[in-house]
Parts: C-alpha cells; structure tokens; sequence
C-alpha cells in the first residue's frame, strides 16, 4: 500500500470502511515523490468512496508534475462509479480486476443486493472509456491463481458456486477477456510489444490449454488445464497428449501446505463422485465451522443468503421452511 490511511479493504462480510481525513494529505506526499521520480505505482481500492478521494490528490498533483506516460493504476475497484472512470481515462491511468467477486459475491449480495452487485467491476464500461484495463488474481489475497477461472468468471458473469452476478451486457466475450490475461497486461508492466502476443519479436512463453478455449462450453472454461508451458521457448510442463516432451516432474508445490499437494492441483475440483458434487465442494462441505447442518441447503449456506427471489425477507422465507443458514 502507498500508505495505510488510503488502504480500504475487501471483506465484504463488513461495512465498508470510511478513509481517515488524514489520507488526502498523506497520499498527496508519497504521490508527488513517485510523480517526481516517474515512478508508476499501483493503489488498492475497493470501493468509490476511497477511489474518488485518490483520484482528487492525483488531479492535484497533475496539475504540479503531467502524469502523463506514468503506467499507474488502481486494483480491485469494484464498486466504482461512472464518473471516476471518466477520471482515470482523462489522468491517463489503468484499472487491474481481479475475480474476487467470483468467491465473495454472495457476500456481497447478502450485504448489498443484486442490483448492486451488477456491475462489481464495471469492466465492460471500463473498457469502452478507454481505460487500460487488465484481468489478475492479486495472488492469493482476493481470488484463486487459477486464471480460467477468472476466464469463466468474465464470460459467464457467475461465482464458483453459481449465483449469476451480472446480466451479459456487463460480461464479455472470450476473446476480450483473454485479452485482459495476456496482450492488456504488458501496459501495467510496462513490457508493451514485448510480450503478450505470439509473434516474431515477442518473448515465447505460452501455453496449450487441454481445450479450445474459444469453442467449449461456458461451464468447462473454468475446469480448464494446461497441457502444456513454454518459457523461452523452452518447454518446462508437458502433460497429456505433450507428455513425452516433458523432461521431469514440476518439483512439489510450495509451501508444503499448500492444497496442491493435497488436492492434485486446482482442476481436481472437476472430479465428481456419485453424488454429483465436486471433490471440493464435498470436503469444503465436511470443514465447514457450524455446529450443524441446514435441514434445507447442508452446509451450503451462501445459497440461501443470496438466492434471488421475488421476496423482500430471505431470512423470513426460508426460515418458515424450515432453513438454519442464518444461525451460522
């Protein structure tokens, strides 16, 4: 973070937090120095409220030192308006998405309702403003390193367990979104025409999904693998029918915690057993922390805190037949 006053954060299970009256101030003096040194920088910024604040100290600072030509940008931004959009274009900026709202989304609804949660990000009107926009996971912190999911979540417009989110005017095609993964991102770090595309003069890293991305269906996007990874031009994963091109085993993943030694890697989800759930859903079901399960829903409780009914009082409705989500 550029510093801790303009630091809003993600849990969509809380009210949003309201910035310090200190964080103008504070921001302004670390923007100007990284102004000065043409030094890009990126912001984590959740909700308008904080956007706008920033966007207010970095017209200020433009008018003192042109950030034109400076590749900076903000994360996340999902809840941002219209009008901040238009700022960002006119400053020159760029906009980093993240899936986020594929895992929180009924989290959000809970709190804030469908017809907010719409448009969390907007991407399709950033993209017609003009903005530089490109698609990520920020890790591990807000979302799942599994880029096809992210895929599947810009297509479709759904969380990983389902739950529409966005009509398909705020989804996009497959093309746009695999855009946003690979040509969009050279912009944010600042490797334009170096990378992205494959063509004479570009780096050869690439891969070769075990699908055509362009042909499957919507639901199959995110249960995507690779089957194989160059880097330089080299090989360095081959599976399937690339097996025989692999030269050894990718070593165990790391930390020695991680789920990818338990769970196979992340497409292990795909795998259903007799009860037509997946393996993820199974266990995530039986690690669930309540004391007991929904006579109902089980232990999916996200289903009855966002299930869109023509109904004001979900709790009420599915209280009266009988559901324990509400006690968890």
């Amino acid at each position: 973070m550029l510093v801790f006053s303009a630091a809003d954060f993600e849990d969509f299970r809380q009210p949003r937090p309201d910035m310090a009256p200190e964080m103008e101030g504070e921001l302004d003096a670390v923007v100007r120095i990284l102004a000065q040194n043409r030094w890009p920088w990126r912001l984590h910024a959740t909700y308008d409220e904080t956007i706008s604040r920033a966007l207010d100290v970095f017209e200020h600072v433009n008018q003192d030192i042109p950030l034109a030509g400076l590749n900076w940008f903000f994360d996340h931004a999902e809840t941002i308006s219209d009008q901040s959009i238009d700022r960002i274009a006119a400053l020159g900026g760029g906009i980093a998405v993240q899936h986020r709202m594929a895992y929180q989304g009924e989290y959000f609804v809970e709190r804030y309702g469908h017809g907010a949660a719409e448009a969390t990000p907007p991407v399709s009107r950033m993209l017609a403003a003009g903005v530089k926009v490109s698609a990520g996971t920020d890790a591990t912190r807000v979302a799942s390193y599994n880029p096809w999911v992210s895929l599947a979540w810009l297509i479709t417009g759904k969380t990983v367990a389902g739950m529409q989110l966005y009509p398909r005017r705020n989804c996009l095609d497959r093309e746009t979104a695999l855009r946003m993964w690979t040509e969009n991102v050279t912009w944010f770090s600042n490797e334009e025409g170096k990378k992205g595309r494959i063509e004479v003069g570009q780096l050869a890293d690439l891969i070769v999904p075990n699908r055509d991305f362009f042909a499957c269906g919507e639901n199959d996007i995110a249960d995507t693998t690779c089957d194989m990874t160059m880097v330089g031009g080299k090989i360095v994963y081959a599976a399937g029918d690339f097996a025989r091109l692999d030269e050894s085993a990718p070593p165990p993943a790391m930390p020695d915690w991680s789920p990818v030694r338990t769970f196979g890697g992340y497409a292990a989800h795909a795998d259903k057993g007799a009860s037509g759930h997946s393996v993820s859903a199974r266990k995530a079901a039986q690690a669930c922390g309540c004391s007991h399960t929904c006579a109902i829903h089980g232990h999916q409780h996200a289903t009855a805190w966002s299930s869109r009914l023509p109904i004001a009082d979900l709790k009420s409705f599915w209280g009266a037949l009988g559901c324990a989500c509400w006690a968890v």
